[in-house]
């Protein structure tokens, strides 16, 4: 029988990224949203609380083991903002655009515009499971100030990848899920579940 696993998200465009990274382990992976489960609060300051909380409520929703990310943009110049705010820095109806905005503005002035993108994934067993798993990765690059291409979400268009020197935006799915700090996550948890869980 083919394993399962509930992804703990309702973004449509990270789901796609989740299931082409966990794809090579031939697991199927299931929305929340398809098993009806409702979001929960991501009231924490880190990444990592706030990864294993919406994990831990999808597995209890679903009684399946239950992966989940937590993710955004911490920029230097800004004491590592908007970090876990990063999908509602400009207010809770925000809009990738309003984000970007608010984010440009607020660098205006300052020279240091180093940035990186962070992502914890958790995975549990079960809601209970006293051993989450959990892998982290990092992308590093700089913020511009005008957006270019047309792939990717979120700060995509004006995040410029130090090992590439293009905007995220600009690389193709494969390209940065070769790269991202989603990628790199995934690609860990991926021999960590291999490794830990049997799969």
């Amino acid at each position: 029988m083919q394993k399962q696993i509930v992804l703990a998200s309702n973004n449509s465009k990270k789901m796609k990224e989740m299931v082409d990274l966990l794809s090579p382990m031939g697991v199927r992976v299931i929305a929340q949203k398809d098993l009806d489960i409702p979001s929960v609060e991501e009231p924490f300051h880190t990444f990592l609380e706030n990864s294993l909380a919406k994990a831990r409520h999808a597995s209890k929703y679903s009684g399946l083991p239950a992966i989940a990310d937590d993710s955004g943009i911490c920029v230097d110049a800004l004491n590592g903002a908007p970090g876990v705010f990063s999908a509602r820095y400009s207010g809770e109806n925000a809009t990738d655009e309003s984000n970007n905005q608010k984010l440009i503005k607020a660098l205006r002035g300052k020279e240091n515009r180093n940035a990186h993108y962070t992502c914890v994934i958790t995975a549990l067993r079960s809601a209970d499971d006293p051993e989450p798993l959990i892998a982290v990765g990092k992308f590093y690059g700089k913020v511009a100030d005008f957006p270019s291409g047309s792939n990717g979400f979120g700060y995509d268009p004006y995040f410029i990848v130090d090992s590439v020197g293009k905007r995220a935006a600009e690389l193709t799915p494969e390209e940065k899920n070769a790269i991202s700090h989603r990628g790199q996550a995934m690609r860990i948890m991926r021999e960590m579940i291999a490794k830990n869980w049997n799969w």
